[in-house]
């Protein structure tokens, strides 16, 4: 069962492939924004889904976050998930997310995930294909 105050974190170690410059958000080989994005969705999604049903999994439907400072390639950094929302319906689930090097807090925010049946929303993905 999913409940408020459940947490989740992950952490990676930041490599060259990783950095605003690699992705192309930025000039620096530091962090890049859109991997700490990422890394605070997939603590998210790590967070509920073993309490998810065979079959059932999340997606992101909003996030909102801010990077507050850089990290070098080569330090350790870490995304905390931590469920603040179940809808009344229970298909969408809000979180803190925040992230972490060793010096400190890096960025933080919100996000959003609903909870869906993976084969129905594969095939609605793929009958995309079929109309264009």
């Amino acid at each position: 069962m999913i409940e408020v105050g459940m947490t989740y974190t992950a952490e990676k170690t930041v490599t060259p492939d990783m950095t605003a410059k690699a992705v192309g958000s930025g000039g620096l080989e530091v962090f890049g924004t859109p991997f700490m994005m990422g890394l605070m969705e997939y603590a998210a999604m790590q967070c509920v889904q073993p309490e998810l049903p065979e079959g059932k999994g999340t997606v992101g439907v909003e996030i909102s976050s801010s990077h507050l400072a850089p990290t070098p390639v080569g330090m350790k950094v870490s995304a905390t998930a931590e469920v603040t929302g179940i809808s009344a319906n229970g298909k969408m689930i809000t979180f803190k997310v925040t992230a972490h090097d060793a010096e400190g807090l890096i960025g933080e925010g919100t996000h959003t995930r609903a909870i869906i049946d993976n084969a129905r929303f594969l095939q609605k993905c793929n009958d995309k294909l079929a109309r264009v």
